[in-house]
């Protein structure tokens, strides 16, 4: 397959002549790896998930670093994080712009380490799995169902892998190799049923007690396990927007996939048919929604800007925009013909904060978009659109 070109490319470039370093997360096979190498074609590679490097890079790392100055890319350095202080060290005395670029899988433990030790010094961006926008030449799908059971993992696409037989093994590797590294998970089969109850809760609150309850575990557990799949870019929490103009506001967060097809693995969808058939096909059409603005935020080298809102009486807004200076509510239905009861909400939500309904908005699972008098409509392809 023809490499598809990434979004954050330019950012990526852009940010190399100003910083000395920059740092690239994501998730596991979301394509960081290529993205470097493709845009700096020139530069020396070397990844610490090999030991041999890692345990050079640890035991001599002054070595290690002069052997890949001038321009390099390193790989996995969450693998070896007490190399950062010596890059820190580096790039001070050399003080060229994009000597090193380095990638990783852990948010947290990337953020943590980058704000500690190369505050100032380096740029810090996200790389999701393929936006839509991004697969729009080659894998142009007329029904969502189609991206929401698939996915957008690169491999899937580049080996033409039956997303059945991709998912699992996936779920597998990062159960093995990531998870019982960071915390020493020794009751596997708990933490599975685990992530099906995250899969079955996706775009619902929160609920740490009943999933521990449903566990057998604790809160505090759960909570922990719920940072684990967050660190390593597996779910997403989106959080409630606070205002003033009503304080009866629920204040746990929503809980969602970064990919659709991961979650529809986990509940044990095998085809489009069996996505359409899901009881819940809204959350996951949700879900594809919530995950493709992400995408382009992140794209931009832009922070998340996304939250829900839910009063205590039960009135619901899927989303809000936070663009600074205005508010834009959305909500998000799978249904392909667009109804006046979808303004419903919209209507409440403006009318109780102020805001002037006609920069509401509807996202469907239709391609047409319209304006109306009460907001805009937007097919499933065009929601990017909402985005500054």
């Amino acid at each position: 397959m023809q490499y598809i070109k990434r979004e954050l490319s330019g950012k990526l470039s852009e940010l190399s002549r100003k910083f000395p370093v920059i740092a690239v997360t994501g998730p596991r096979q979301s394509g960081k790896t290529t993205l470097a190498k493709l845009t700096f074609p020139e530069y020396k590679y070397v990844s610490l998930e090999d030991r041999d490097n890692r345990e050079f890079a640890s035991t001599d790392p002054r070595t290690f670093l002069s052997q890949y100055k001038g321009g390099s890319i390193i790989d996995e350095i969450q693998k070896c994080p007490d190399l950062l202080s010596y890059i820190q060290t580096h790039t001070d005395k050399n003080k060229m712009p994009g000597e090193f670029i380095i990638t990783g899988s852990e948010n947290l433990l990337m953020a943590q380490s980058i704000s500690q030790t190369l505050a100032g010094r380096a740029a810090y961006i996200k790389l999701l799995p393929f936006s839509i926008n991004e697969l729009h030449r080659h894998s142009d799908f007329n029904d969502y169902e189609e991206y929401i059971f698939r996915g957008f993992y690169p491999r899937i696409y580049d080996l033409k892998i039956n997303p059945t037989d991709w998912y699992p093994n996936y779920i597998n590797t990062y159960i093995e190799k990531d998870v019982r590294q960071l915390k020493n998970i020794d009751k596997l089969n708990v933490f599975e049923k685990f992530l099906k109850l995250c899969a079955s809760g996706c775009g619902q609150i929160l609920n740490y007690s009943s999933m521990a309850n449903d566990c057998g575990v604790s809160h505090n557990t759960i909570s922990s396990w719920i940072g684990i799949l967050e660190a390593n870019y597996i779910v997403y929490l989106l959080k409630p927007h606070h205002n003033n103009f009503n304080k009866r506001i629920i204040k746990m967060p929503k809980l969602y996939f970064y990919d659709t097809g991961l979650a529809c693995s986990l509940l044990g969808l095998n085809s489009t048919d069996d996505v359409n058939k899901y009881f819940h096909k809204g959350a996951l059409f949700e879900n594809l929604i919530v995950s493709e603005l992400l995408k382009k935020r992140y794209n931009a080298g832009k922070p998340d800007n996304l939250f829900f809102w839910r009063d205590k009486t039960g009135h619901e807004i899927d989303l809000v925009i936070d663009n600074g200076a205005e508010l834009v509510p959305v909500e998000i239905k799978s249904s392909r013909t667009v109804s006046a009861e979808f303004f419903k909400n919209l209507k409440f939500y403006c009318n109780v904060s102020g805001i002037d309904q006609i920069k509401s908005a509807v996202v469907y699972g239709g391609e047409q978009n319209q304006n109306r008098a009460y907001g805009c409509v937007l097919g499933f392809k065009s929601a990017e659109g909402l985005l500054k």
